[in-house]
Order: structure tokens, then C-alpha cells, then sequence
């Protein structure tokens, strides 16, 4: 694609290793950079397509999961405006024993860097090795500490820290989800979610109706982590 301005400023200020590209090595990576659009639902990663390559999150929100042999969900991080989807290159990546998937919580735009031409230049730039393992350390980061929660945190105070994140990612105390949607966030089953969910609503911190939950004790729910 023939980059515009924007887009420059853009990779300059996602991609910290940018700057340090030859001339030759950026030319080439703008001739083989995908500008791609997807709907909220789409798969923009699956197991079935490990090699898509490295996406870079221009605007929208993604979630990146797992999924259990019984078909049991986890996320185990979003993705914003100018995140870095490391895992959608996982076949760069020797050693990685999982298959993860890429949903589009939200319309997102995102640029596709092909894997072949990510290793490549991996292969030919310090700076590249730096920003990936930079990157993979971050990325697995999240997840340990996305699995000591599940092990390790009582499901009310994982459910509070869910509903206080998402009322801050939608700036807004009103949620449009489901009891499903919230239990594959968090890798449980929907009953468990309904349960605590209705322990909320009696405790008054939260109100329920069919698809939406509001937010109407902000800060019962922050002492319940304290606890």
C-alpha cells in the first residue's frame, strides 16, 4: 500500500523500531502492509490460521482468547487503539503449545505486516528482535497474571474487577452484555455469572435487565476487592 502521512506517524509511534529501518527495509514494508476492516464478531485470528501475521490495531477493540477442550472460554487480553496483536504471528514463535483467537469485540481497522516479512526483518534488525521480545514478554505477562486470577482470585472479586473495567473501557456505568458474553470473558460457565450477578443486584450494587447491566454502587463494588 502507498502510505499517506498519517499512516507514517502512525507506524512511527506503534512500531518503536521504525525509525531504526534502512530506507531499503521501510520501502519494503510499506509495499506489503494490508490496511484490513472488520465488524464487530468477525475472527480476525484463529487456530486454523496461525500464520496471518502481525496486526497493529489502527481503531477498534479485540480480545485475544483460549478455549478449553470442553469449549470453555478465557480472555486473555483486549487490544485498543495502537496495540500490537503479537500472537496472530505465532508461527514465528517456536514453543507455543496453545492456539489463540482473535474476536472483534468492536469495527476495527487494523494493518497486516505478513509474517514472512516481519521474520525477515526480525532476522536483519536488532531493534525488531528487541520490540518482539519486548512485546512476547508484555503478552505473556497478561496471561499469567489473567491465570493466577482464575486460580488463585475469589469469582465475586474477579466479577467486581470485570464490571469496573468494562464500565472504564465504555466510559459508562451502563453495559450492553450478556451473562454468557461476561462468563466467556472470564472462563466460567453463564449460571456461575448469573448467580453472582443476582448476589449484586441484591447487595445493590448492581441493576439487571434482559441484556444490559447497570452499574449503581461503584464503590461497593471497589471494596469488594479490598477484601
Amino acid at each position: 500500500m502507498v502510505l499517506q502521512k498519517e499512516d507514517n506517524a502512525f507506524f512511527r509511534d506503534t512500531l518503536s523500531f521504525w525509525k531504526d529501518l534502512t530506507e531499503v527495509q521501510r520501502n519494503a514494508l510499506q509495499h506489503v502492509i494490508i490496511k484490513k476492516q472488520f465488524v464487530a464478531g468477525d475472527s480476525m485470528h484463529s487456530n486454523s490460521d496461525n500464520c496471518a501475521g502481525l496486526f497493529l490495531i489502527h481503531s477498534g477493540q479485540v480480545r485475544a482468547y483460549i478455549v478449553s477442550e470442553s469449549g470453555k472460554e478465557i480472555t486473555l487480553y483486549r487490544l485498543f487503539e495502537r496495540d500490537v496483536c503479537i500472537f496472530s504471528a505465532s508461527c514465528m514463535m517456536k514453543n507455543i503449545a496453545f492456539d489463540i483467537f482473535i474476536e472483534v469485540e468492536k469495527d476495527t481497522e487494523a494493518y497486516l505486516i505478513p509474517t514472512s516479512t516481519f521474520r525477515k526483518l526480525s532476522m536483519e534488525s536488532l531493534p525488531v528482535q528487541v520490540f518482539t521480545n519486548s512485546l512476547l514478554a508484555s503478552r505473556f505477562s497478561e496471561v499469567m497474571w489473567i491465570m493466577e486470577q482464575a486460580l488463585f482470585t475469589s469469582f465475586d472479586k474477579r466479577l467486581a474487577s470485570f464490571l469496573l473495567e468494562q464500565a472504564t473501557i465504555e466510559a459508562s456505568d451502563t453495559l450492553v452484555t450478556t451473562h454468557e458474553k461476561i462468563a466467556n470473558h472470564l472462563g466460567t460457565a453463564r449460571e456461575v455469572v448469573t448467580r453472582m450477578l443476582k448476589y449484586f443486584q441484591n447487595e445493590g450494587m448492581v441493576s439487571l435487565n434482559r441484556g444490559v447491566i447497570e452499574i449503581l454502587d461503584e464503590k461497593k463494588l471497589v471494596q469488594l476487592l479490598d477484601r
